[in-house]
């Protein structure tokens, strides 16, 4: 049975965390809680929660977005928040049970917001974990046929079929991303680095122009402007 990528759809049937990608899978980051029905006591506790959590505090992080919840009932960004927390537990500790409690509230926030991008994001990490790729390939794929004018969803296909070693699926899923929004600096930078790490240096060097000139504040896509810039003026092959 072969690698869900290869099952790849067109453009319109299955229309992805920091610029780009990265090689690996990233961990969840935690949300503020930010919807308009949230008290201010709710929002000082996530706060307080998310501060907890950056200091390795995770017991405490837990016992805050729990205190929130209580305030604001089913609220997503709680669910997620304590997701992401048991995550990281799990992660750093080694405790399969906090592994379930994560996903568990990553389905709870699902149920309540199919389209929150971070928990989205998190459920696919937590599942390629645990060696469930292609649970992790269904619910993005899902989310990309729920959101067809969204190019994130793309953008994390890219990143999972990347993962797993299939780079031409992974570009065609960028292309798809940029086909929704031809302007998204995150797929651009994306389908710069895969095109670069493939050997594509004046394909990768249009990527990362484009993506800078969209938003100029990028040092480290304007450096890889400037190297791919000065190797190419050395043979030659300078984009413009």
């Amino acid at each position: 049975m072969g690698w869900p990528c290869s099952g790849r759809r067109g453009i319109g049937t299955v229309p992805a965390m920091p610029v780009g990608f990265q090689k690996r899978l990233l961990p969840a980051v935690l949300v503020a809680c930010v919807s308009p029905g949230c008290g201010w006591i709710a929002r000082n506790d996530n706060a307080e929660g998310v501060r907890l959590y950056q200091q390795g505090n995770y017991k405490g992080a837990v016992d805050h977005f729990q205190q929130a919840l209580s305030r604001q009932p089913g609220s997503p960004d709680c669910f997620y928040n304590l997701g992401a927390t048991y995550h990281q537990q799990a992660k750093l500790f080694g405790r399969p049970a906090d592994m379930q409690t994560a996903e568990q509230y990553y389905h709870l926030c699902l149920a309540r917001n199919p389209n929150h991008e971070a928990c989205q994001r998190a459920l696919a990490v937590l599942l390629v974990e645990q060696n469930r790729s292609s649970e992790a390939m269904a619910s993005l794929q899902e989310w990309a046929r729920r959101e067809p004018a969204n190019p994130n969803p793309q953008i994390e296909l890219a990143r999972l079929c990347q993962e797993h070693g299939d780079a031409r699926q992974a570009e065609n899923h960028l292309i798809d991303a940029l086909a929704v929004d031809p302007n998204n600096t995150r797929a651009l930078v994306a389908l710069g680095q895969l095109r670069e790490a493939n050997g594509d240096p004046s394909q990768a060097l249009q990527n990362y122009s484009r993506a800078l000139a969209v938003d100029g504040r990028q040092p480290t896509v304007a450096a890889k402007v400037a190297t791919l810039n000065g190797a190419g003026s050395t043979t030659g092959t300078v984009a413009r």
